[in-house]
């Protein structure tokens, strides 16, 4: 919420006040107002939380890439081994035995590395999930509180039911982004 709709809110509320008959609408705009901010600083929250997901999720891809690489460099080794003429045989077969255990072990930690980066892009879509309930909440917070301000402009109070309606729904949908699992 910026400076200008807090304005707008205080200029209703002023307004309010010459009337006695809107003060509840003016209350209600208040609440939604809390609301709304509340909602908007989980979403902001849960965004964060998705890109720091995301970059660890990165950073694992990368650590699986290394990993790749190296065990091909080992491989490569091997193949070049296998074709080459050496001069001590039983000292070959022990370099061989060295990189190919190295190989293996790559392998069973590359496995590890992506379960590990899978998991972060599961909890990333998670965050993602969560953090589009609270931008939608907000949306319908936001549009409340513009539905409820008509009644300040035109006295009709249906204005202030849709209002009240629309934060109903806002609040519910934004409360569903701390039920996602």
């Amino acid at each position: 919420m910026d400076y200008e709709e807090v304005h707008e809110i205080q200029e209703h509320a002023e307004h309010a006040h010459h009337d006695p008959a809107l003060l509840p609408v003016a209350f209600t705009m208040a609440v939604l107002a809390v609301v709304l901010a509340t909602t908007s600083l989980m979403g902001h929250r849960a965004h964060t939380e998705e890109l720091l997901l995301q970059n660890k999720a990165t950073d694992q891809w990368a650590y699986y890439q290394a990993k790749n690489i190296r065990r091909h460099t080992y491989e490569l080794f091997l193949d070049l081994l296998s074709v080459s003429v050496v001069k001590d045989t039983e000292e070959a077969n022990k370099v061989k035995e060295k990189y190919s255990e190295q190989v293996e072990r790559y392998k069973d930690e590359q496995q590890e590395i992506e379960s590990e980066a899978r998991g972060l892009e599961k909890e990333v879509q998670l965050e993602q999930r969560r953090a589009n309930r609270f931008d939608l909440g907000e949306v319908f917070l936001e549009a409340a509180i513009v539905i409820a301000s008509l009644t300040l402009l035109t006295k009709r109070r249906l204005f202030w039911q849709m209002g009240i309606l629309m934060g109903l729904c806002g609040l519910g949908v934004a409360l569903t982004g701390f039920l996602v699992h």
